[in-house]
């Protein structure tokens, strides 16, 4: 730490400064501070797409963020592999000599991603921006360039928004969850005003709190100061208040059109890098896209860049591939609404003005049925090329595409409306799988809790699922009746949850009988065999750590194939 008593002095500058507007605000006898305007949040949502980045000192050993520091995590049980004493001084090491802000920012927006969030500071405390109030920070690393001032003035330059990841716990700053904890409170308004102040315009605070309650951060003292510094800003929910959206982790959140909200998700499996670590498919990124917008979210993806301060190569190529799609199709994404049809294993949609946009992810033949709209469909179009028909009847909307003009990653049928899509109540789309609310049993549940029991994993919701209680276990369907099948859909919570070795069995003639197995599934799997008649079918999953998690578990027929539906 610096000179304790310029640091006192310093502090309560700041607290004096804080005590003015608190009482400015009073006077006017408002509590807007806490959310932002509609217009606000009309311009973010339009965006859609941004890019997450997490970096720091931690690069050097391709280790996890903040959780691989050893010591203690006051507030939070476990530790860390890395020794506190070597991870708390990597930055004396850290030169990442390839940073390139503009280079960053070029990546964004090849991706057709219109904002960008940086860790500014993590739960490792280490700051990567030049902070009056610490010296751990980047500026006091051989690199001693502020990253933060680059990135900021490089967001600037190109367009793209820009926000500040900024972590309240700190397992390194010495008062954090004390007897001191008010003047740690004091530190982290104080670097939030150095963060509104010193990098000009400021367009998202996403707070990552660890489910601290506002008190623990003075929360709406906070949130007046940062809006009276950045009136135009908008804040997520982690700070113990809800914010003005809400944030699902590593999945893709539940159709909800209200409050608005975003997924933050890996491109990778780690946050921060990690050599080799499994990067999603495009047809990943581009189903956890369009599934979030879909279900009338924003997502931001995050890549980890490498000790030198790139932007992996692998990574940097799949946001590309991500933005020569939406250069195609981004029509069906940017400044669209999701539904009216609710995101599902089937696809998504997405609607603006009098046109719907149906995503379609899996096929079962050349055949889809929809429930019906009140609306009449006047017009049809494949949005990726070929053709499709399109049958409107009193209680269902039959869209079919012939094999050849089914895309794999996604086929984008536009249907023309009598009148405006935001009119039609949001609907579910049935799977028609043969394990629907059928009997289910599993190995064991987390925590013995019944919303992660066996038989949220056959309810077509994708936002509900089975989560084992252990590092491995199985999940199982009783069909009722001995059925023809030959189609297995699983889609897995999340790539922190993923099988890293399954098999997927069936019991006739009272024996299991093993019809696939494997190392990953992937997102979804779509697992295809010869037909067996069977009528209790078990997905066995293993993993090295944590828990499994399976959302869906759909079983199809051949008969699925000819009728769609």
């Amino acid at each position: 730490m610096k000179n304790s008593i310029f640091c006192a002095v310093l502090l309560a500058a700041l607290a004096g400064c804080l005590a003015a507007e608190v009482t400015s605000a009073n006077e006017q006898g408002t509590a807007d501070y806490l959310k932002a305007g509609p217009e606000q949040m009309r311009q973010w949502r339009d965006l859609k797409f941004g890019l997450f980045v997490h970096w720091g000192p931690v690069s050097l050993m391709g280790a996890e963020i903040s959780w691989s520091r050893g010591g203690e995590r006051r507030g939070r049980k476990g530790t860390g592999e890395i020794p506190v004493e070597v991870y708390d001084n990597l930055y004396r090491s850290f030169y990442p000599i390839e940073f390139d802000a503009n280079q960053w920012v070029r990546i964004a927006k090849a991706a057709g991603m219109r904002y960008l969030v940086f860790t500014t500071k993590h739960h490792d405390g280490f700051c990567m921006f030049d902070s009056a109030l610490t010296d751990y920070k980047i500026t006091n690393s051989p690199f001693k360039r502020d990253v933060v001032k680059e990135l900021a003035d490089a967001c600037h330059k190109a367009g793209l928004k820009l926000g500040f990841y900024y972590s309240q716990p700190d397992w390194h700053h010495p008062d954090y969850r004390t007897e001191n904890h008010s003047r740690y409170i004091e530190y982290l308004h104080g670097q939030l005003r150095e963060l509104c102040t010193k990098y000009g315009k400021v367009d998202i605070i996403f707070f990552d709190g660890l489910g601290g309650k506002a008190e623990d951060w003075d929360s709406e003292n906070l949130f007046r100061m940062i809006r009276s510094l950045q009136p135009q800003v908008i804040i997520n929910n982690r700070a113990g208040l809800p914010g003005d959206y809400d944030t699902p982790e590593q999945r893709v959140g539940e159709f909800r059109p209200e409050p608005p909200w975003e997924t933050c998700m890996t491109i990778c499996e780690q946050w921060a890098w990690k050599q080799g670590d499994r990067l999603k498919s495009l047809k990943e990124c581009i189903e956890a896209l369009t599934s979030t917008v879909g279900g009338d979210g924003n997502l931001l993806l995050n890549v980890g860049p490498m000790p030198t301060g790139r932007i992996e190569p692998r990574q940097a190529d799949r946001l590309k591939e991500m933005g020569d799609w939406l250069g195609k199709y981004g029509r069906s994404i940017y400044r669209t609404r999701g539904g009216p049809f609710k995101s599902g294993t089937w696809g998504a949609s997405t609607y603006k003005g009098n046109r719907i946009y149906l995503h379609f992810f899996n096929w079962h033949g050349s055949q889809f049925t929809l429930p019906a709209i009140p609306q009449k469909v006047i017009g049809s179009s494949l949005l990726t090329g070929g053709s499709v028909k399109v049958k409107q009847s009193h209680n269902a909307i039959t869209v079919i595409v012939p094999q050849q003009n089914q895309q794999e990653i996604d086929t984008i049928v536009t249907l023309e409306l009598d009148g405006p899509a935001d009119a039609i109540e949001p609907v579910s789309v049935p799977s028609r799988s043969l394990a629907y609310k059928c009997k289910a049993a599993s190995s064991s549940i987390y925590r013995d809790r019944p919303s992660d029991g066996p038989d949220k994993a056959f309810d077509d919701d994708a936002a509900t699922g089975w989560r084992a209680n252990g590092k491995e276990g199985w999940l199982e369907v009783d069909l009722g009746q001995a059925k023809k099948v030959d189609t297995v859909l699983i889609l897995e919570g999340s790539s922190y949850f993923g099988a890293e070795k399954f098999e997927l069995l069936c019991k006739s003639d009272d024996r299991w009988k093993s019809l696939a197995t494997g190392t990953k599934l992937g997102q979804p799997a779509l697992l295809k065999f010869e037909p067996v008649t069977a009528r209790r079918f078990r997905l066995v999953v293993s993993r090295a750590d944590r828990q499994p998690i399976v959302r869906e578990f759909q079983i199809f027929g051949p008969e699925s194939h000819k009728t769609g539906d």
